[in-house]
């Protein structure tokens, strides 16, 4: 039994959504594969977390890595995903039920929790539901259906890759160092959590995009007021020029690296994926996927050592 869970973009909530606010994020089409009849030499943390002694369903993530670089797509979660969805679909669980994924999300973003110390468990959410969802945490995931007013999303792939607790542990510092700046970068970004959260159930494109380059302004001044790079060096100008094109470009979730993207309402100019290119990023082909984690009917035939288990 070969399964599929889907990467994630965050679009906004990045920082925020752990202080309640509401994330905006979309599933893509690279993700993680896993492989219920051949069992993992060694699991991820997060496949141990949620399976204990049970083995574990060798899993395949190679899409979501370039190279030995990962991308930033939410790996660990998909793989995490893919591999308890193997293991339910063998048993006889339908992987479209909503009740069969919520009890999927409630294993997977516990399991992922305790691998990884915390986090908000939005790509856990992103991987099992697909789509482009609302997520609160402690509250039922929301599909908010396709991006308001027909947007186009692309994504560049940066030079330099990121880890997430690394950059939230400079943030937990501001908040020790100086709770009153901490307090004001969280409130700007949690406010524009909730505008764009409010543009995409109403299907306000332009609000939509005004929210995301908001965003990648409130998250450069939190990266200022941290010292730390969420927004990489030459991306203002980006933003600039993306903003001409009545568009956004910002980091994906916690940035530093990894992956940004290009929101708009048509493709973006060649002056801009020039300019693009000259700061090293390059363009990474996916597409949205609305269907979350599935049985693979069409899986590609998993490699012995892959990113992921092995």
């Amino acid at each position: 039994m070969r399964t599929f869970a889907p990467g994630k973009l965050v679009l906004t909530g990045a920082y925020a959504v752990l202080e309640g606010a509401p994330s905006i994020s979309v599933a893509v089409s690279r993700g993680a594969y896993a492989d219920a009849s051949r069992a993992a030499v060694t699991p991820t943390p997060e496949v141990a977390a949620a399976l204990g002694e049970r083995p574990a369903p060798q899993a395949d993530a190679s899409a979501m890595f370039v190279g030995t670089r990962k991308l930033g797509l939410g790996a660990s979660a998909a793989i995490l995903v893919a591999s308890v969805a193997a293991i339910e679909a063998k048993a006889g669980a339908d992987l479209s039920s909503l009740a069969v994924r919520e009890r999927l999300f409630a294993l997977a973003r516990a399991a992922h929790a305790t691998a990884q110390g915390g986090g908000s468990g939005v790509d856990v959410a992103v991987s099992v539901h697909g789509g482009t969802i609302q997520y609160v945490m402690g509250q039922p995931v929301k599909r908010v259906g396709l991006l308001p007013g027909g947007l186009l999303v692309r994504v560049f792939a940066c030079g330099t890759s990121a880890r997430t607790s690394e950059l939230r542990a400079k943030v937990d510092r501001l908040a020790h160092d100086d709770p009153a700046a901490h307090r004001g970068c969280m409130d700007d970004l949690v406010a524009i959590a909730n505008d764009a959260a409010g543009a995409a159930e109403t299907g306000d494109a332009p609000a939509f995009v005004g929210a995301l380059r908001r965003t990648a302004r409130a998250l450069a001044r939190l990266g200022t007021a941290a010292d730390v790079g969420i927004v990489p060096a030459g991306f203002d100008t980006l933003e600039a020029l993306a903003a001409r094109e009545d568009a956004s470009f910002s980091v994906s979730g916690a940035g530093g690296g990894d992956v940004a993207v290009y929101v708009g309402p048509s493709e973006p100019s060649p002056d801009f994926v020039e300019r693009v290119h000259a700061l090293g990023l390059f363009s990474l082909d996916l597409s949205l996927d609305n269907k979350g984690v599935r049985i693979a009917h069409a899986a590609p035939a998993l490699a012995e050592t892959s990113h992921g288990a092995s």
